[in-house]
């Protein structure tokens, strides 16, 4: 491979997205995860990727034991599907040890809000790992609150579920479920077909993100979202009426999510708007102190703009809407989509290109024009539809540092790379080593400078540098991972393949590097398995 093309793979986000089975061909089976109860069952499923429509024993068990304990005991079933009006009335007049310490959980643990009751539990159901034990799937650290404040109802469910027989009624109700997961599947299928056409996201489903629909009839006609670390979950009744526009929503940010939180430097530029934007009193609450979330509902949003089937006016409409409720940066991130519409990188590619489009200067300019709406009341408790959503982002390990000056160097360097000037690149990446002088992200334009220059020597010296010694890399996944790749190629360049094999896994052994960089490691590797073969008589 050239040295001099070697640049063009440099700073790139990890590939995010999936398919469920219905998209291309098939992709190699993988065994199936713990609470796969299909699976498990020995009933039909499809190739395990990392977006899925499936039932949950788990959550299955757990709405059982609310049913129980008298959640919506009081609660009219004239609209309820027949299943889940004669499930409850199974429930209720169960009787036991178990069954009365599942009541009597209940009643400690009850809130008066029954909405909040209700995603208590649904939360404990999507992080609860296989019958019989329930154990949670996550580190205590890592449980979403909800989850926590129900500390020991794992063991009570356990004890609930080989009382009375859950395991065995979960294999009764397949028939119904099996059906509802299908009618669903064609819906979502259509859902994440346009959506990854539209940002030609590739599947990959080796990607440890998931987004999962647990089709679960228990619930009742209530969306729940979940978002938990690097795991999305949508909590759907039944197929009879699919929320497409939230069900797109989400599937979105499960898609775009990271990249804010890959590129940090670059969308740390726009604050200013976002500073405008914290002044709207109808933004949520939990966007308030978290940029790259609120720049990821934005670009959501501008998103939909886009996929959605509106005329002229009702698209400007809704975005004066996000004008005037505090998403400010919709519109010229709608604005900005028409360029990634006429180039030919998937977005995960092309977002830094697409976010510096955006004059800061100016749209600050129209935001402090913009009359944010008053605050509204809460929702009415009779909502039948509610989308439920609850963030826990897993922070992005970064050298980054909190000075904007040397993010808008970092930015200015990145740009340079990309146009491949090297000499103004540089001269960007020594202002901010003049100011810190060990700062990786800058080392790493260096060594991409270097590259451009088809400077091995150089560029040999500052991957070293950020893979060994005291100034490697080691808090910053993308510099280090990218720095072995790196130096991987230029001992294949320079005839040394053992050093390179050495370096393409260690970047492999990277832990929380980029995927798109373990991929280019991998293919590196399997280059040198190719040429042996190649050489057999």
């Amino acid at each position: 491979m050239a040295l001099g093309i070697l640049w063009a793979a440099a700073m790139l986000p990890s590939p995010v997205t999936g398919q469920i089975p219905a998209q291309g061909p098939p992709p190699a089976q993988t065994p199936a995860p713990p609470n796969n109860p299909r699976a498990r069952l020995g009933l039909r499923d499809a190739p395990v990727t990392n977006v899925s429509v499936d039932g949950s024993e788990a959550m299955f068990a757990t709405m059982c034991a609310l049913l129980a304990a008298g959640f919506e005991a009081d609660v009219s079933s004239e609209n309820w599907t027949p299943m889940r009006a004669q499930l409850r009335d199974r429930m209720q007049h169960q009787e036991g040890p178990a069954v009365d310490a599942v009541r009597e959980f209940y009643k400690k643990h009850e809130l008066a809000d029954a909405g909040a009751m209700l995603s208590q539990y649904i939360w404990f159901g999507l992080v609860s790992g296989p019958a019989p034990k329930f154990t949670p799937t996550l580190r205590r650290d890592e449980l979403p609150p909800e989850v926590i404040a129900l500390e020991g109802f794992s063991e009570i469910l356990s004890a609930y579920y080989v009382e009375q027989h859950i395991g065995r009624l979960w294999v009764q109700v397949q028939p119904v479920y099996n059906h509802e997961i299908d009618e669903i599947h064609d819906a979502v299928s259509q859902i994440v077909f346009v959506a990854t056409n539209y940002l030609r996201q590739l599947s990959n489903p080796g990607d440890p993100r998931t987004f999962t629909i647990i089709v679960e009839p228990l619930v009742g006609r209530i969306t729940n979202v979940r978002n938990f670390q690097d795991h999305y979950a949508i909590v759907l009744s039944g197929s009879a009426d699919v929320p497409v526009d939230v069900v797109r929503h989400a599937f979105l940010h499960f898609l775009l999510d990271p990249l804010p939180l890959q590129y940090p430097h670059v969308i740390a530029v726009k604050r200013p708007l976002y500073d405008v934007a914290t002044r709207a009193p109808r933004l949520t609450p939990d966007l308030r102190d978290d940029l790259p979330s609120y720049f990821s509902e934005c670009l959501v949003r501008a998103v939909e703009l886009k996929l959605k089937r509106m005329s002229p006016g009702e698209r400007e409409a809704a975005i004066d809407n996000d004008d005037t409720d505090g998403y400010i940066l919709v519109r010229p991130l709608f604005k900005a989509l028409a360029s990634f519409e006429g180039a030919e990188p998937s977005m995960k590619l092309y977002f830094p290109d697409m976010v510096r489009t955006i004059d800061v200067n100016a749209e600050v300019k129209r935001a402090q024009t913009v009359k944010f709406a008053p605050e509204t009341g809460a929702p009415k408790q009779g909502d039948t539809a509610a989308e439920q959503v609850a963030r826990t982002r897993k922070p992005q390990p970064t050298t980054i540092p909190n000075d904007s000056g040397a993010i808008a160097d970092l930015t200015e360097g990145e740009r340079r790379i990309a146009e491949k000037n090297p000499r103004a690149a540089e001269t960007s990446f020594q202002r901010v080593l003049a100011k810190y002088p060990d700062q990786p992200r800058a080392w790493y334009g260096i060594g991409l400078v270097a590259l451009l220059d088809r400077d091995a020597i150089r560029a040999k010296e500052v991957f070293g540098r950020l893979t060994t010694g005291e100034h490697a890399a080691t808090q910053d996944p993308l510099v280090l991972t990218w720095s072995h790749i790196y130096l991987a190629r230029i001992y294949d360049d320079e005839g040394q393949p053992e050093q390179a094999k050495t370096e393409y896994q260690a970047a492999l052994a990277v832990n929380g590097g980029p995927e798109q960089a373990k991929q280019a490691a991998q293919k590196g590797l399997a280059a040198f398995g190719a040429e042996k073969r190649s050489e057999r008589p």
